[in-house]
């Protein structure tokens, strides 16, 4: 699948989307857990495996302090345990919860639209 947009120039727009992998301006990315923001790509954020999931993973993206997180939990939707997403409620940071193909469009989106928006996101496959 491929996106257009053009209005976030110099900044991290997903370009396209595969089974096991995305491209983020035009470059592949194939590891399994990533957190994307307008000027971040962290390729450690997880092991991109839904079930091994801690509150430390959501405590490093509330230490990023997004306006948003756009959670793209693979191929299907799932919900984490709040316990996990506790830090986020806790610093005030909105929460959506996807399947992965969607949080890349939505990111795309509001990061198109200036928003202080984040995406951590499983791979579709996993």
């Amino acid at each position: 699948m491929k996106f257009h947009l053009n209005q976030a120039e110099g900044l991290n727009i997903f370009t396209a989307l595969g089974d096991d992998h995305v491209f983020i301006n035009q470059q592949r990315y194939a590891q399994p857990g990533l957190l994307v923001g307008a000027e971040l790509i962290d390729t450690t954020w997880s092991n991109g495996r839904f079930d091994q999931l801690t509150e430390e993973h959501f405590a490093k993206i509330a230490r990023l302090s997004p306006e948003v997180v756009l959670f793209g939990t693979g191929n299907r939707q799932r919900f984490p345990h709040p316990a996990l997403t506790a830090p986020l409620i806790n610093a005030r940071i909105g929460l959506e919860i996807m399947d992965s193909r969607a949080a890349c469009r939505t990111y795309n989106i509001l990061v198109g639209e200036g928003r202080n928006a984040m995406v951590a996101l499983i791979m579709p496959s996993v």
